[in-house]
């Protein structure tokens, strides 16, 4: 990933979920108020890539529809002219993983949280907790008021 831009970055997890449009909207506010940049990331695997699957066709498909569909998350969550301020990287990859090399001297790494309702909802998803024990920059994990 090239992060060769200057001043202070932020980087936010993007997976289609409510609590990572909150995470996005979380990260805009944040990098407004520190005059920085921001990069949503999204990590996309081939299907099948941890269990038994039929063979991919063509990853290139895969990953164009992928892309397709982090550009219009961005669009639905921030409108067409805040998604346009947003940096939209697409990385193929353990999501845990992407989002940990992205955030390397960022600011602030930002992500969502799957709580699932009642005892669950205190729990954090598998990649939120992975990247608040390993993260090298301070970790935002923001809850969908949905869940």
């Amino acid at each position: 990933m090239d992060m060769e831009e200057s001043g202070p970055r932020v980087v936010v997890g993007i997976d289609g979920s409510a609590s990572s449009h909150g995470a996005l909207r979380w990260a805009v506010r944040y990098a407004d108020q520190i005059s920085g940049s921001v990069d949503a990331v999204a990590a996309w695997e081939l299907p099948g890539m941890y269990g038994w699957s039929g063979p991919v066709v063509d990853t290139a498909l895969d990953e164009d529809n992928a892309r397709q569909r982090l550009v219009q998350e961005l669009r639905d969550v921030l409108g067409a002219e805040g998604a346009s301020s947003v940096r939209a990287l697409l990385v193929r990859g353990n999501p845990a993983d992407v989002l940990l090399r992205a955030a390397e001297g960022a600011e602030a790494l930002v992500v969502g949280s799957h709580g699932r309702g009642g005892f669950a909802r205190a729990l954090l998803g598998s990649v939120s907790h992975r990247v608040a024990q390993h993260a090298n920059c301070p970790v935002v994990i923001v809850r969908s008021k949905e869940s």
